[in-house]
C-alpha cells in the first residue's frame, strides 16, 4: 500500500500529509523535505509508514520524518514519533520495536585530531591498514575482547562508564557522549541468554552493512563560533568517524520481544494496521520489558564504540610514533540513531513527558539545555551526519528550532536510494574501491568486495542536499564539511 492522500506543502522545508485522509490517524504526518527528496519517498512508499505511525495510540504531535525517509521495519528509516507517557485524547502512549529498530543505538562517534591532511595522507594507506587489522569488521566479525555471557552484565548497566572504568576511555570523554554514554533505567537480567551469547564475543567489532570507521578531513568550516567550541581549528584538519551498534546483541534483544509485543498488542485491544507497529502501552509489563532491554542495548552500544575509539587511539600511536593525547585524539560528541527514551518538551504549549523515538533520526537538542555538554551551551549539542563513503559529511548543531518542531531531532545521514541488491548488480566492488583510490584518493578496506559494491556513493542520497533542507527548516544548523581520506567498511 501506498499513500494515496494529499501531499500539502508548508512553509520551511515541510510537507503534510493530513490525519483527516484517514479516518485511523490520530495526528497529522510531517515530512521535512524538498521536491527531489519528497518524489524519492513517495516511491518508496515511505510515507504510507509515515501515516501508519500516525495511528498509534497516545501519539502527540505528528508523526515526523526526517529528509532521509526511506522503508523501513514499520516505522521508516528517518521516521520520529513521541508518545505521552500520561493518557491523552489520542489514548495511553505506547513503545514499538519499530520504531528503535534491530540495531539498537546504531550511532555516530566522532574524533578530532590535532594532525592536518598534509600529514595525515601520506601515511592512509599505512593508518587505514592497521585501523582495519585493530578493530575487526564485517558480517559476524569478533572484538579483541572476549567476556563470557554471564560477565556481560557490568557492560550491559554501564555501558561508557564501563569502559572508562576498565582503562579504555578517558573519563573527559563520558562529558560529551549523548546520556554520558549510558542510560540509567538498562537491565541486563532482563536480557536473554541467547542476546548475551551472541554480544559477548562482539565488543569492539564494527559490523558490516553500512557500518564503517572512517579518517576525514575538515574542508569547509561553515559556523566558525560552533566549530571552534567543538575542537575544530579549520580547513585540513584531520578527524576520525565511527558509525556502528550494539551488533549481534542489539538485534536479538529487538527480536526476543517482536512476538512478546504482537502479544500485547491484542491483549490490550490495541488495533494494528501494520503487525511490524507491534507495541505495549507505557508502564505495563511488556513496555517495561522492553524498554529495560533496549536500555541494555543502547549501552552496548556505547561501550562498543568506546573500545573502537580505544583501539583508533592505538592505531594512530603506532603509525605516527606519539601518543593519542599529544596528537589530540579527542571526543568531539557521540550520537544515538535508533532509540527510544524519555525526555520532556512542549506538546500544545504545554511540558509533557513524552517517549520519542528515533529511528534513523538523531537528537538535535538546542542552546542551553542540561542535556548538552556544558563546554557546547551556546552552541548546541553537536549532530553527526556521515554521508557515504565517497562524499561529504557533515557536523551540525542542534537547535532551539528542532525543540520546537521536531522534538529535538535532525536528519542521521544520506538515507539508502537503492537496496544493496540492486546495488550489487549496478556496481563491482573491486572496481568501485579501485576508482575510489584513482579519482579521489581516498583509500578503502572492506571486508569483501561485495560489501564494497552494496556501499556504493550512488546507493545513497545526496547528503548535502538532506542536510541542506535540515539547516533551510532550521531543525539543525550546519558547522562544518569533511571528506573521506580512509575508510574501513564491514
Amino acid at each position: 500500500m501506498s499513500w494515496d492522500g494529499p501531499v500539502e506543502p508548508m512553509e520551511g522545508q515541510r510537507y503534510r500529509l493530513p490525519a483527516d485522509h484517514r479516518p485511523d490517524m490520530r495526528v497529522d504526518g510531517i515530512v521535512f523535505s524538498d521536491r527531489e527528496l519528497l518524489d524519492k519517498a513517495l516511491q518508496d512508499n515511505a510515507l504510507e509508514q509515515v501515516a501508519n505511525v500516525a495511528t498509534l495510540p497516545g501519539i502527540v504531535g505528528r508523526s515526523l520524518a526526517m529528509p532521509d525517509i526511506h522503508w523501513g521495519y514499520g516505522f521508516p528509516i528517518g521516521g520520529v514519533a513521541a508518545f505521552a507517557v500520561e493518557e491523552v485524547e489520542t489514548g495511553m502512549g505506547v513503545v514499538s520495536p519499530g520504531g528503535v529498530g534491530f540495531d539498537i543505538n546504531c550511532g555516530v562517534r566522532m574524533l578530532r585530531t590535532d594532525l592536518t591532511e598534509r600529514e595525515v595522507q601520506p601515511r592512509i594507506k599505512q593508518l587505514i591498514d592497521t585501523l582495519f587489522e585493530l578493530v575487526p569488521s564485517g558480517l559476524g566479525s569478533e572484538g579483541l575482547i572476549r567476556l563470557q555471557a554471564d560477565r556481560l552484565d557490568p557492560v550491559l548497566e554501564g555501558g561508557a562508564r564501563w569502559a572508562a572504568e576498565e582503562g579504555y576511555l578517558w573519563d573527559r570523554d563520558l562529558e560529551v557522549l549523548e546520556e554520558g554514554g549510558r542510560l540509567e533505567n538498562a537491565s541486563a537480567g532482563k536480557a536473554s541468554h541467547r542476546a548475551r551469547k551472541r554480544g559477548s564475543r562482539q565488543l569492539g567489532s564494527l559490523g558490516s552493512g553500512n557500518h564503517f570507521l572512517e579518517v576525514q578531513v575538515v574542508e569547509e568550516i561553515l559556523d566558525e563560533t560552533a566549530a571552534k567550541a567543538y575542537g575544530l581549528t579549520g580547513p585540513g584538519q584531520a578527524v576520525v568517524m565511527m558509525h556502528t551498534g550494539s551488533r549481534g546483541f542489539g538485534h536479538q534483544a529487538c527480536q526476543d520481544h517482536l512476538d512478546l509485543l504482537q502479544q500485547a498488542s491484542r491483549k490490550y485491544d490495541i488495533k494494528l494496521v501494520d503487525r511490524q507497529l507491534a507495541c505495549a502501552p507505557l508502564h505495563t509489563p511488556e513496555a517495561d520489558t522492553y524498554m529495560k532491554v533496549m536500555a541494555a542495548a543502547a549501552n552496548y552500544a556505547w561501550a562498543n564504540r568506546s573500545l573502537i575509539t580505544h583501539w583508533t587511539r592505538e592505531a594512530f600511536h603506532r603509525v605516527f610514533d606519539s601518543d593519542a593525547e599529544d596528537l589530540g585524539l579527542e571526543t568531539v560528541y557521540d550520537v544515538a540513531h535508533n532509540i527510544a527514551k524519555v525526555e520532556t518538551h512542549q506538546v500544545d504549549g504545554q511540558k509533557r513527558e513524552v517517549v520519542v523515538h528515533r529511528k534513523g533520526a538523531t537528537r538535535a537538542f538546542g542552546p542551553g539545555l542540561p542535556e548538552v555538554p556544558s563546554a557546547y551551551q551556546e552552541a548546541g549539542q553537536p549532530v553527526i551526519v556521515p554521508g557515504d563513503m565517497g562524499s561529504s559529511s557533515y557536523l551540525l548543531a542542534g537547535t532551539q528550532g528542532a525543540m520546537e518542531l521536531s522534538f529535538g531531532s535532525t536528519c542521521h545521514g544520506a538515507g539508502r536510494m537503492l537496496s544493496r541488491t540492486k546495488a550489487r548488480k549496478k556496481w563491482r566492488g573491486d572496481d568501485l574501491i579501485r576508482d575510489l583510490w584513482k579519482r579521489q584518493q581516498i583509500y578503502v578496506r572492506a571486508q569483501s568486495p561485495k560489501v564494497a559494491a552494496e556501499e556504493a556513493p550512488g546507493a545513497y542520497k545526496d547528503v548535502s542536499r538532506v542536510v541542506e533542507v535540515c539547516h533551510a527548516a532550521g531543525i539543525a544548523r550546519k558547522v562544518a564539511r569533511m571528506r573521506p581520506l580512509g575508510v574501513v567498511k564491514g
